[in-house]
Formats: C-alpha cells, structure tokens, sequence
C-alpha cells in the first residue's frame, strides 16, 4: 500500500466518527420535528373542531331563541347553517380520535345532536336548553382532553429535545475519543518505520556503520529504507577498503613530521592542540588537547606568548608567518644546553577553502645565530684593521696630489685622484662595515641634544649641494613653521640625512627636484626626502631596510647597509623610518624625531 493511501487510511476513522455524528444529529433533530408534528395532527385539529362545534352550538342556541320570540324567518336559515357547520366538524372530530376519553365525548355528542331545535317554544326551556349545556360541556371535555394532551406532548418533546441534546454530546465525545485513538494508532504505526530509519541514520551519522534500517513495509518508506541499507552497505565496504590507506597515509605524514629535528606544532581555529612531532614532545614537553587538559602547561611563557602571537596572526586570515630576523628567536633550556627557536607558521584549510587551523614550525637556529656572531665579529675586526692600512694609504695618496714627492704629469695626477675615489669608498665601505657591528653588539651610541631643526635641514642641504649639482639635480631645502628644535646626535642624523639625500640624487634624471622638507608632527618632527626618481616597487619597499639588500638591476655603489644603518639610528634617537613610493613617480623617505623637551 503506498504511503499515501496510508495517510489517507488514518484519517479515515475520523471521517467515520463525522459521519456517525451527523446521522445521529439528523436522527435527533428528525424526531424533535415529528415529535411537533404529532401535536399538530393529533390534538390541534380536535381543539379546533370543539371550538368551531361550541361556536356552531352558541349559535344554535341563539336561533332557537329567535324562533321562540317567533321571529323564525331569521332563526331557521341560522339554525340550519350551524346545524351543517356542527355536524362537519363533529365528523371530523369522529376521525382525530387520539386521546384516552376522547371516544366516549365524541359519542355523547353524537347523541345529544338530535337535540337541537325544532318547532315548539316550550321545548326550548325542557329540553333544549338542557341540551345545548350538555353538548357545551361535552366540547368543553374533548377541548380540555386535547388541551391537556398537547401540554403533556409539548414537555414529551422539550425532555426529548434534552435527552437528544445530552445524547448528541455524548456521542460527540465518545467519537472524538475513539476517532482520536484511531487516528493515534494508526499514525503511530504509520511512522513506526520512520522512527526505526532515523535511529539507523543516527548511529550512521555516529560511525556506526553496521547500523541498518530493519522495515518491512512495501511502500516509500519501505523503498526508502532498502535504499538506506544499500547506501550503509557501500559506506561499509568503502572504510573497508580505504580505511587502510588512510592509515597508512596517516603513519607516513606522522612518521615525516617526526622525522624533522625542529619541533611542529598542528593548532586548530581555537588554539587547540591537535598534533606535535617527537621533537615537540621531547624539547617542549606537550602533547595532544585531552579532555580538561591544556597541553602547553609545561611550555615557558615566552614560547607559550610566542606561539599564540604566530597562531593568531596565521588563522586571522594574515598569510604565513614569517620571521623578520634572527631578533624574533626565543630562547629555551634544553639537555645539550641553551638552544634559540625561530617561528614559522603556515595554514591548514578544510575542504570549503576555509583556514581550518595553523602549523608551526620552530626552527633551531642556534648554530645560525652563532654563525652570525662569529661573521659580525669577523666583520668587525676586519673593518678595524682595514682602518689603519687604509688611513696611510689616503694619507700617502693625498700627499702626492699635494705635490709632496714631486711633480706630477697628467696621467698620474689622474690616476692618483681615481685611487683616492676609491680609497673613500672603501673608507665609507669599512665605516658602515663598523656601524654594523656596533648595531649587531647593541652598541648604536648616540649623544643627542637640542638641535633646530632649520640648521639641521640647511647643513645638510648645503653639504649635499655640490653632489647634486654636479648630477644636474636641483636640491632644496623646506622648513615648515614652527620651527621647533629637535633631540638628535648631529652627526648621526646627518649620516641619516645625508645617506637619504645620495640615494635620492643617484636615482633621479638630470633636471628633477630633490626636497628635504622638515615639518611639526604632533609630539615630533617629520623629516622627509622626496625625489621624483623610478620610484621602488611595492615588493621591495619592506625589504630595502635589510642587511646587504639591494634592488635587482639598481645602478650605483654600495654594499645595501645604509638603509639598515640609518633606520637603526632613527630608532635608537626613538622615532620611526619607512618610505612611500610609487614606480614611476618618485619615492618619500621618511623618518621621525622627538622635539627637545617634550621627549
């Protein structure tokens, strides 16, 4: 049977208790007018017929009177009329006989008709006003009889209307309740097989897949079951057949992470550990979210802070994580002594292209970062011993463009002063090469005092001047009212000035502006170098700040340590440096210093 004509099924006992309800409604409402139609045709007939019998009679008795007062062409036609009009309704009265005494009154006025009027006057007074007294009464009997009868029919029927109104509601109620059980039971059983299929969906949906749907029914439900099964039996045979890939997928990608020596930390969207390496495990001493149970307990609070920091920053939706510089290394404790760990964090996304979580990776850079003492040291004590060699030799060349050891002819003249470039380059070279060192120690000495920063802006400018006429730039110097002084080391910032302002004379065409411009900032002064060179594409303008970084196919000289140098002296005077650009429209450098006495 189909699932419709099933559904139809269960409302049927319903549609039985209606139509119960209304035949026994129509029933009782039927009898309440037959019940008014009895009165009617047993006893309203026989009241009318007394009453037209006792009028016929009065005015019998009136003709008679008339025909004693010999006044008898008015009481014969009378008498004769109403003797008709009385002997028709008495046989209509002979016809409704319904009520018990009623024969018996109907006879005696049959009888007491032959005493109506005739001739004689005395007979009046004898024997006929007698009997028009009797006749009276006899109609008044049957009149009272019907009366009385229509009374007793009339409450028959109100009690009948009462008892078929109790018997309406009761019936109401009783088949409101079996219609309802119906309904019920068939409905319930109607979804019995709906229940047993979402309890075998259930436990599918728990993992369970030997759970199968037990329906027996031939209808939708029953197809839909099988169908169920069908689908459950392929689930099965599919974990079956790739439950051992995947765990065999799941040991090699375990056994790959295990086998790096840096610890790799997998964190969920809400920080939940959800796996680590054996390096992890050892070094950090965490393991796996359990329940009630925060894995990174163990873990020191500058690597805990370190790993939210990485992981915020990745599942917010910023890329990968990373470092910037050895100087984001935190150290911890380990066996084989003090160890320096590098983070880099990478996503996780799910199936919808979601960031389903973050891997970090601790990279161990200690040996890295004691290669690179080692190299800073090296550089350092290099750049300190060119210095000595390379001061005679400056000196030694000096004195023979003086003329010192003789004259000179052309050609040594020129090569003296291109040995003597050289010799400056190499010293500008070593003195950077010192500064890095100094930087790397965390020694950057600076000595500030109060500086206006007018005089600042007009050293600087005309120190530079020469440089940028002989490359045909024209170089100017702006000042922004008020003129407030500055906190700075004065020959720092003009190393910082200085190294901005080459830079931006080098790569701007023969003809263009270079402006230093110097304007108030809040708590601070704004210096700013703006040129209208090629400009700095927006992949290098972060990385231009770096140790040795130069851009790819940038003419000039230079070993990429005068942006780095000069940040560094902006930071340690406590203010900030970063650049604006745009390819083809110039470059803004830019960098901050405190105003004297508001530092």
């Amino acid at each position: 049977m189909r699932l419709r004509a099933k559904l139809l099924l269960a409302l049927a006992p319903l549609a039985l208790v209606l139509i119960a309800l209304g035949v026994v409604s129509v029933r009782s409402i039927q009898s309440l007018g037959e019940g008014s139609e009895l009165i009617l045709r047993d006893n309203y007939r026989s009241v009318l017929a007394a009453q037209r019998m006792k009028e016929a009679v009065e005015r019998i008795d009136s003709a008679a009177l008339f025909l004693v007062a010999g006044r008898r062409e008015q009481a014969l036609p009378q008498s004769a009329s109403n003797e008709r009009r009385f002997e028709e309704e008495l046989k209509v009265q002979e016809g409704n006989i319904t009520e018990k005494g009623e024969a018996e009154a109907t006879r005696e006025l049959r009888n007491l008709e032959s005493l109506l009027p005739g001739e004689a006057g005395d007979f009046y007074f004898q024997r006929l006003f007698p009997a028009f007294g009797q006749v009276k009464a006899a109609a008044d009997r049957i009149l009272e009889i019907n009366q009385d009868a229509m009374v007793l029919k009339s409450d028959r029927a109100r009690r009948a209307a009462q008892q078929n109104i109790a018997l309406i509601v009761a019936v109401t109620l009783g088949a409101f309740a079996v219609g309802l059980f119906a309904s019920a039971a068939l409905t319930s059983r109607l979804l019995r097989p709906l229940g047993v299929l979402s309890q075998a969906v259930r436990r599918i949906g728990e993992g369970d897949l030997l759970a199968r749907a037990s329906v027996q029914a031939s209808d939708e439900i029953g197809r839909l079951a099988r169908e169920f099964n069908t689908m459950a039996d392929r689930l099965a045979e599919y974990r079956r057949s790739s439950l051992g890939d995947l765990l065999q997928a799941q040991q090699a990608s375990q056994a790959a992470i295990d086998s790096l020596p840096d610890p790799v930390l997998v964190f969920s969207t809400a920080g939940s550990v959800l796996n680590v390496n054996t390096a992890a495990e050892k070094l950090l001493r965490v393991g796996v979210s359990g329940a009630g149970t925060d894995p990174l307990a163990t873990v020191p609070p500058d690597v805990r802070a370190l790993l939210e920091r990485v992981r915020t920053h990745v599942v917010s939706g910023k890329g990968p994580y990373l470092p910037k510089g050895f100087e984001e290394a935190v150290p911890i404790e380990s066996p084989e002594g003090p160890r320096h760990l590098l983070p880099r964090a990478t996503p996780l996304y799910s199936e919808e292209g979601a960031i389903a979580g973050a891997t970090v990776v601790l990279q161990d850079v200690t040996r890295l970062m004691r290669f690179d003492e080692l190299k800073n040291d090296l550089v350092a004590t290099v750049a300190h011993e060119f210095r000595t060699p390379l001061t005679s030799l400056r000196m030694t060349i000096h004195l023979c463009l003086e003329g010192a050891v003789g004259p000179l002819t052309e050609k040594q003249s020129e090569l003296l002063h291109a040995a003597r470039d050289d010799c400056e380059r190499l010293q500008s070279i070593v003195d950077d090469l010192l500064d890095l060192s100094r930087i790397r120690s965390g020694r950057v000495e600076v000595s500030p005092v109060p500086l206006p920063a007018k005089t600042l802006v007009e050293g600087v400018v005309a120190d530079q001047m020469p440089q940028a006429d002989s490359k045909g730039v024209e170089l100017r110097g702006t000042v922004i009212e008020p003129v407030l002084p500055v906190l700075a080391d004065p020959e720092r910032i003009s190393l910082v000035l200085t190294n901005l302002i080459a830079n931006a004379v080098s790569h701007s065409p023969a003809g263009a502006t270079v402006e230093l411009r110097a304007e108030p900032e809040d708590r601070q002064v704004r210096l700013q170098v703006l040129d209208h060179g090629n400009g700095i594409p927006p992949e290098y303008q972060e990385r231009i700040f770096e140790k040795f970084f130069r851009i790819p196919g940038t003419r000039g000289e230079g070993i990429g340590l005068g942006l780095y140098i000069s940040r560094e002296i902006v930071r340690a005077h406590g203010g900030e440096m970063g650049v604006e650009s745009r390819p083809g429209q110039g470059s803004r450098f830019w960098f901050t210093l405190p105003v004297a006495g508001m530092a």
